[in-house]
């Protein structure tokens, strides 16, 4: 099976299709006038609502995977002619297989009639508590990681269609404290920066949460508009500078939205409109990052932070952080020392004076030095110049 991090170039195939998926009713009826479903995947339709006539069709080995269907009785048809059904689970207010990455607009459903305790993403993550949270039972275990499946389908896809327009230039992660208040120093500088970037074409990626996260997703969401709006933006964000105020924090991204409306984008468009962001509900008191073009919201916190590592091989941003971007930095590492997924970009630490106090970028060029890839410690780059980062991030990865 293709590895659903790596974008596959070429062919005739559409962005938000692979050839032995089926995610839509308008697929699912190209099949059915071919009188064959076999060996493909139907991916989460609701096929109790205006139920197609499966009963003359060829379903031997096709999988449903959190299908809605009609009733026990085409239940039991179907697995008597050969097919395998995982049912959804019922009582999730999360969908047990995504066919797609989240949107800003999906998290916050239900803010405007219920606020923060009402909207999409505090539901989810409320369940998600209710439920052994990190540990949960047998039952919700396989319902969040055929979510999570369908959350690795729907990435691979997303990124299949920045490759297409975008080509080979590399992904850039910026990383950093997630509790850096709106309007301060590192917020603006990230903002700049992630705003240059994606101007410039390049795909931001984030962990998806407040602070640096959030910054780093809102330059890229107003890569299009002027240098000024973005600082008026930000003036306007920081009423509200602190995650945990929840619904004044929320509001005022959504009132910034508001005024800065993007037009109607595709998949590709979106990512480079906001960028890709991956966060979790492991973390899901903090808000939602609403200016993240297309969201990954994962339950498993681990295959997330990996994720994010993986994507991003034209080099990492490291704003001022403490010890989850310090844990991430050593993860990233150790991926360049063994280039496990391939040769890596420039590892940039944005904001001197912290990364004087916190010599992280001390210990990584001994380390560094002994990959057996060769020296890699070039790599490393301690600036506050957004123009010495963006030179340093400007050049895409070699080809292995």
């Amino acid at each position: 099976m293709p590895d659903p991090l790596q974008p596959v170039l070429g062919g005739d195939t559409p962005f938000d299709a692979t050839a032995d998926e089926i995610e839509t009713r308008a697929e699912l009826n190209v099949h059915l006038a071919r009188n064959t479903l076999a060996g493909l995947c139907v991916l989460g339709l609701r096929l109790d609502q205006d139920p197609p006539d499966l009963s003359g069709t060829d379903v031997r080995d096709t999988v449903f995977v959190g299908c809605h269907l009609a009733g026990l009785e085409v239940e039991a048809d179907l697995i008597r002619r050969g097919a395998h059904v995982v049912p959804p689970f019922d009582g999730r207010p999360y969908p047990t297989h995504p066919a797609l990455l989240y949107t800003a607009e999906d998290l916050s459903a239900g803010f405007a009639e219920h606020g923060f305790a009402g909207m999409y993403d505090t539901t989810v993550y409320d369940h998600f508590v209710a439920h052994g949270g990190a540990v949960p039972d047998i039952r919700e275990a396989l319902a969040q990681r055929l979510h999570d499946a369908g959350i690795d389908n729907a990435l691979g896809k997303a990124l299949n269609a920045w490759a297409r327009m975008s080509g080979p230039g590399g992904a850039i992660g910026i990383m950093g404290g997630h509790a850096a208040p709106r309007g301060s120093g590192p917020y603006r500088m990230v903002a700049a920066l992630a705003r240059r970037l994606a101007a410039a074409g390049r795909l931001i990626v984030t962990g998806g949460g407040p602070g640096v996260m959030e910054a780093a997703n809102l330059g890229a969401y107003f890569s299009s508009f002027p240098e000024a709006d973005l600082t008026v933006a930000i003036d306007r964000l920081a009423v509200a500078p602190q995650f945990l105020d929840h619904v004044p924090y929320t509001a005022a991204a959504l009132a910034v939205r508001a005024t800065w409306p993007l037009p109607p984008l595709d998949v590709a468009g979106r990512l480079r409109h906001g960028g890709l962001a991956l966060p979790t509900w492991l973390y899901g008191h903090e808000p939602a990052n609403l200016f993240a073009g297309q969201i990954g919201k994962y339950f498993s916190n681990a295959v997330r932070e990996d994720s994010i590592l993986r994507l991003s091989r034209g080099g990492i941003v490291f704003a001022p952080g403490w010890a989850g971007t310090v844990q991430e930095i050593f993860q990233a590492a150790t991926k360049t020392f063994y280039a496990t997924d391939g040769p890596s970009g420039a590892y940039v630490f944005l904001g001197v004076e912290h990364w004087a106090a916190l010599p992280v970028a001390d210990l990584l060029g001994p380390l560094l030095a002994r990959s057996p890839r060769g020296d890699q410690s070039g790599l490393i780059v301690v600036t506050d110049s957004l123009d010495e980062a963006m030179s340093a991030l400007s050049p895409a990865p070699s080809a292995k």
